[in-house]
């Protein structure tokens, strides 16, 4: 039998091939079937993800909690249970693979961010939606975690009305951006109009417009943030104070793509979309273990003042330098 602990090392180490077969090939006494013993037994959650994190993050009322969810691409896996054909942004469509609902808790300055709780969509198993997962991990924040963290950042995807009720609930302010098709009124008598069709002072690009929106109860304000290529980002937030301004909002946008460096480097550091094994507790228990094998990089790298893929990359070198000085290969040359 394998621990976890050798699993996450192994997750560490190997440079791509992420299978039984291949652990059990470099570990003595190990074989693939007390490997996939272990993921199909082994019961890994959330909670001690957060157990290891919750000393490294900087709490407090000026950091920020971001929502996102990430897709771990199978699209050559046909029998594994949890693979479904969940929308990914990175593809632009539909793809075969296994959806993740993350939470990260980030201070918004530079890369302190940190993941604290994920689910795993499964629907058929658990009966839930992705906005479902949100809420509850948002709600569990707050009560459980007792976190100071008072703002609350996603995409349109979670800008649903019952999730923006929620955080205006919690006593949370949030920052998300709406899809063009949202209705939105300036007033009582003004009726609901569509994002597009708002005209837009200059006073009003740099400090908004406070409206309505359509099936919640209470006003937010609207930014129009127009990037350089021309493309435009409709932003809300429930905080109607006057500081804050179109440049705010554009940098709580800067500070939710943080959530981003962490879905590639669990991808390409840690093998989420690699394991192969078909029962769907195997590949929770393996998702589990490459989020704590993100988190040893990160803290080796905060340690070190370097970045994650510097210090994966540092464990080959002593391979490389050794090949290179002893190469165990002949090299014929011939001009």
């Amino acid at each position: 039998m394998i621990s976890p602990t050798q699993y996450i090392s192994y997750l560490l180490s190997t440079p791509d091939n992420v299978t039984c077969t291949n652990l059990a090939d470099h570990l003595p006494s190990v074989s693939h079937d007390q490997v996939s013993d272990f993921l199909r037994s082994t019961r890994l959650t959330a909670r001690g993800l957060w157990r290891l994190v919750q000393t490294e993050i900087a709490d407090a009322p000026e950091a920020c909690l971001i929502l996102d969810d990430s897709v771990q691409d199978k699209r050559y896996s046909r029998f594994i249970e949890l693979v479904k054909r969940p929308y990914s942004g990175a593809e632009g469509g539909l793809v075969r693979g296994s959806g993740v609902v993350n939470l990260v808790h980030t201070n918004g300055l530079g890369h302190e961010f940190w993941p604290i709780d994920f689910r795993i969509y499964a629907p058929e198993q658990d009966g839930k939606t992705k906005l479902q997962h949100a809420q509850e991990m948002l709600i569990r924040a707050v009560s459980d975690k007792q976190l100071q963290a008072k703002t609350v950042l996603f995409d349109s995807w979670y800008a649903a009305a019952d999730v923006l009720k929620l955080v205006h609930r919690l006593g949370l302010r949030f920052f998300t951006t709406l899809k063009t098709n949202r209705l939105v009124s300036l007033g009582p008598d003004k009726g609901w109009v569509h994002l597009d069709d708002l005209l837009w002072s200059s006073q009003d690009l740099d400090h908004g417009l406070s409206v309505k929106l359509k099936e919640v109860p209470f006003r937010v304000r609207l930014f129009k943030v127009v990037a350089t290529n021309g493309h435009i980002d409709w932003v809300i937030t429930n905080d109607l104070d006057p500081a804050v301004t179109a440049q705010v909002a554009e940098n709580q946008q800067d500070v939710r793509w943080q959530v981003e460096e962490l879905h590639r480097g669990l991808q390409q550091l840690t093998g989420t979309e690699r394991c192969q094994c078909r029962k769907a507790r195997s590949q929770r228990a393996h998702l589990a273990c490459c989020y704590l094998a993100w988190v040893a990089l990160k803290q080796e790298a905060k340690r070190l003042g370097t970045t994650l893929y510097q210090v994966r990359h540092r464990l080959f070198d002593d391979f490389l330098t050794h090949e290179l000085q002893h190469p165990r290969i002949p090299v014929a040359f011939a001009c």
